[in-house]
């Protein structure tokens, strides 16, 4: 199950609702919200249930050490080292096998990630480490615990939250109507987002990667199209988690925040992928020093951090080549070898700062799209390079590149910059009027995409 599912939307949404909002006392709404996570969190992983309870079970008795004081470091450290091993024998285990495969003749043992296994096990390191530079932030309470961990909205693809912020909400947290109102349109907003500019998007993708050998025309138009589709597909489903947070109370940090008008990949990554970007620079940049040590220990931190940034994401190659390819402009950038902020005193050198970090991004997500190094190199190079026109490549651009991709990729780059806040401020007092009636009318097209099932997965469910 995920957010975007006709399960959770027309049978675990409002029925959870229904008993959240009948019950009067707030420990019974946490419990409620509880039994749904676990719930939507058996239709996408039935056997990951166990691991999932096994994990929280173990990081709850290391937080309850911890808390005590009296074995020092040493629960953090097995915390530490346990959840990351954990984290490693699901998805990278497999993969360091075949890569050892031509010299020790190992089988690969076929082990299937638990949904959001990455997310969840970034939350335990977080929580540990945050209760050890804190005792009283370890909880006593297991079923706290597991519900941080396991609240439906964000344990599929976060947003990464911190203990200690998801705790202070479980007592005396508010639900008014309009904050209701608010998080159902967030969510309808995220769905359309996701089902409508994204969908459309990834048609216009799945077509040019899966092509042999794409002209410059294909491979731009491909490239172009994954930009819009990771950012609408992720954002999206930020959207959805922050928007049903929202409506059962929850406050969530923000996720994204127009992260494509960067004027350098070191504000991308302020704006891109927050609470990921947030979580590597509390427990791996500043641990590794941050930038207290000079500017060459500060660019081979970053380096670092988006190496295995690259890696999170998953055990290929291309995820590792995507965040190795991330971590040289950022640490070029640190070392001010390329100066963004002396270029973008003056207008022409904004645009070019803009266009240069547009164009880094761009290229580091094609790596991250392809199959391969072999096809994504293959895709840079045709988008330089690829001048070999054929009457199949001009058939297949017309089929791929149709008016409804146009629109999406025009509507979808236009969204990508603050139009709508301007465009909300400017409606005044006819705004929440026109905001329901869009989110009424945005609602209906979805639910038509749902009822087609003419969309792919959410890209970081994956993950």
């Amino acid at each position: 199950m995920s957010l975007e599912s006709v399960g959770l939307i027309s049978c675990l949404l409002p029925l959870t609702a229904a008993l959240y909002f009948l019950l009067p006392w707030e420990r019974g709404k946490n419990w409620v919200l509880l039994a749904a996570g676990l719930l939507f969190y058996a239709f996408g992983s039935l056997p990951g249930v166990a691991l999932l309870l096994l994990a929280v079970l173990v990081n709850y008795l290391l937080g309850l050490l911890i808390r005590s004081g009296k074995l020092g470091k040493l629960p953090l450290i097995l915390g530490v080292v346990g959840n990351l091993a954990f984290l490693g024998a699901y998805k990278y285990l497999d993969f360091l096998l075949s890569a050892l495969s031509p010299w020790l003749a190992v089988p690969t043992l076929g082990l299937a990630a638990p949904l959001g296994v990455s997310f969840f096990t970034f939350k335990c390191v977080s929580y540990l480490v945050d209760a050890y530079r804190d005792r009283r932030k370890a909880t006593r309470s297991f079923p706290a615990l597991l519900l941080y961990i396991s609240f439906f909205p964000q344990i599929a693809a976060g947003p990464i939250t911190r203990f200690d912020d998801f705790s202070r909400q479980l007592t005396g947290r508010r639900c008014t109507l309009e904050l209701c109102a608010g998080g159902l349109r967030r969510f309808v907003a995220g769905m359309g987002k996701k089902l409508i500019l994204a969908g459309i998007a990834a048609k216009a993708v799945d077509g040019v990667f899966a092509l042999a050998a794409p002209d410059i025309r294909l491979a731009w138009l491909g490239a172009s199209a994954y930009l819009i589709q990771i950012y609408f597909d992720f954002s999206g489903y930020s959207d959805m988690a922050i928007g049903l947070g929202q409506f059962f109370g929850f406050q969530t940090p923000e996720n994204f925040n127009y992260p494509y008008i960067s004027a350098s990949v070191t504000e991308f990554w302020r704006r891109w992928h927050i609470s990921l970007s947030s979580w590597f620079r509390d427990y791996v940049y500043i641990p590794l020093g941050g930038n207290r040590k000079g500017k060459g220990r500060t660019a081979w931190n970053k380096f670092v951090v988006f190496a295995l940034c690259g890696l999170w994401h998953g055990a290929a190659w291309t995820f590792l080549a995507w965040g190795v390819w991330h971590g040289i402009f950022s640490a070029l950038e640190s070392l001010r070898w390329i100066d963004t902020k002396k270029l973008s005193q003056s207008r022409a050198g904004k645009i070019a700062c803009h266009v240069y970090t547009l164009l880094v991004v761009l290229l580091g997500f094609v790596l991250f799209r392809a199959e391969s190094l072999t096809q994504g190199f293959q895709m840079i190079g045709a988008l330089f390079t690829g001048f070999s026109f054929t009457a199949a490549g001009t058939v297949t651009l017309a089929r791929l590149a149709n008016p409804e991709c146009l629109f999406v990729l025009c509507l979808g780059a236009v969204l990508s910059t603050p139009v709508w806040p301007w465009l909300r401020e400017k409606l005044g007092r006819a705004r929440p009027a026109l905001e329901c009636a869009a989110c009424l009318i945005l609602l209906l097209l979805c639910l038509g995409k749902l009822a087609a099932g003419d969309f792919a997965p959410f890209i970081y469910v994956q993950f």
